[in-house]
């Protein structure tokens, strides 16, 4: 006789492996580009692989519909009772096993192999993946009192935007003083990086080279050099021309020079973050500044160019 054997059930077809690594690809892309996507991407892997599990649990607990056994019949009839024993007694419901030790076995090697992982892989993404998204906040640079800049005239700026990082952070900046508002002092403060591929722009008139000044600040030294750019600032690399509110005048970049965000303390200008700017309609501190996120050289910030540009990565 042939030993009573249960039939292997194995999980029937799903979509939602698929699901699962979509979703785990998705978040490996928004690690790079953004951290929306990551959590878009996290949010379908968790929900495709609920889904996968609850399948492949199911397919342990559906009712498998068996054929009654079929002989032959006896010839000579049924036996009498007495010949056979007494009959198996009947089980009970709470008797009949609802849920095999062999599943729930499996359920907790699968989970304490999913905890174990959780614990050995998340501190090492962690790392890896943290610096990226903490202390992005750019670092604040004191430029000096604010006598420093006349009004209405244009200084060159020379400074280091991290200290710590030495002369490869020196950055410089076009800086007007735009006169007193209602707000205080009105500031006009362009990058010198091109918007076309990110060469150094210079002014288009004299630069007074005799009468630079060196301002001593919490950090290192700022240089103010005085300049006339009466015909706006030009890229010497391909040409590219702009007007004294940073506009595209010629040449092949596709937006105004960005700008720096800036805050007056005790006196003091202060320069902080960068932004995009794609135009500036008016002057001065009548300026009305279309601002978008830091984008990089040669980038569309509007309209249907801007769509096919992916989400930028923190700056």
């Amino acid at each position: 006789m042939e030993p009573n054997r249960e039939p292997q059930r194995l999980p029937g077809a799903s979509l939602w492996p698929i699901g699962f690594a979509l979703g785990i690809a998705c978040v490996l892309v928004g690690i790079v580009i953004s951290w929306i996507v990551a959590v878009v991407g996290a949010a379908i892997a968790v929900f495709c692989a609920t889904l996968w599990i609850r399948d492949s649990a199911l397919s342990y607990t559906r009712a498998e519909i068996a054929d009654p056994e079929r002989r032959a019949p006896r010839g000579d009839g049924a036996p009498p009772a007495d010949e056979l024993g007494p009959a198996m007694p009947v089980m009970s419901d709470e008797e009949i096993e609802k849920y095999p030790r062999s599943v729930f076995l499996e359920a907790s090697t699968l989970g304490l192999g999913a905890l174990i992982g959780g614990i050995v892989t998340v501190p090492v993404i962690g790392f890896m993946v943290a610096p990226a998204f903490v202390n992005q906040h750019p670092k604040k640079v004191d430029l000096g009192p604010i006598t420093n800049f006349p009004e209405n005239q244009f200084v060159i700026a020379s400074f280091f935007r991290d200290p710590a990082a030495g002369r490869v952070s020196r950055r410089t900046a076009y800086i007007r003083n735009n006169g007193p508002t209602d707000k205080g002092t009105s500031f006009t403060i362009l990058s010198n990086r091109c918007a076309h591929l990110g060469c150094p722009v210079q002014p288009n008139g004299p630069v007074l080279d005799n009468q630079e000044k060196s301002v001593k600040t919490a950090g290192p030294n700022v240089s103010i050099i005085p300049m006339i750019p009466a015909g706006g600032f030009g890229c010497p690399c391909h040409g590219g021309q702009y007007d004294q509110e940073g506009n595209r005048t010629a040449g092949p970049p596709v937006r105004a020079l960005d700008r720096f965000e800036y805050e007056i303390n005790h006196g003091r200008l202060v320069l902080l973050g960068a932004y995009s700017v794609s135009k500036v309609e008016g002057t001065g501190a009548a300026a009305q500044i279309h601002a978008y996120p830091l984008a990089g050289p040669g980038q569309h910030v509007d309209g249907p160019e801007g769509w096919l540009y992916p989400v930028q990565p923190p700056h």
